[in-house]
C-alpha cells in the first residue's frame, strides 16, 4: 500500500512527534480503493527555523519516488512541536475535487 510506504518514509526521515497520512482519493474522480491523493500532517522539530517552502521541499524529496509513480496530489502541512500546540485542531481541510479542469460555479 502506498499509504504505508509514505508513513514509513516520513517516520524514518523526520522522526515526527505526530504524523497523519490521510488517503483523500475518495474526494476525487478516481476508481474506488485508489491511492492517488493524500494529505500529510508532519510535526517535527527538524522543521525548526525553516521556511515553509524548505519544509515542503524536504517532504517532496523524501517522497520523490511515490510522487513520480503513484501519487497525483499531495497536500502538505508541516509544523514544529511549538507550532502544533497552537494549531493542533486547525489543520486546513483539503478542497473538494473540481474534476478535470472545472472551476467553482460550473
Amino acid at each position: 500500500m502506498i499509504q504505508e510506504v509514505i508513513e514509513t518514509k516520513l517516520h524514518q526521515t523526520f522522526m515526527p512527534t505526530h504524523l497523519s497520512v490521510i488517503n483523500e482519493s475518495y474526494m476525487h474522480n478516481v476508481p474506488q480503493g485508489s491511492e492517488s491523493h493524500f494529505k500529510v500532517v508532519v510535526v517535527s522539530d527538524r522543521f525548526e527555523g525553516q521556511r515553509l517552502i524548505q519544509r515542503h521541499r524536504q517532504i517532496n524529496q523524501a517522497l520523490a519516488r511515490e510522487l513520480e509513480r503513484h501519487v497525483h496530489a499531495l497536500s502538505i502541512h508541516t509544523y514544529t512541536d511549538s507550532e502544533w500546540r497552537v494549531v493542533r485542531d486547525g489543520v486546513p481541510d483539503s478542497p473538494m475535487c473540481m474534476g478535470g479542469g472545472k472551476t467553482a460555479g460550473q
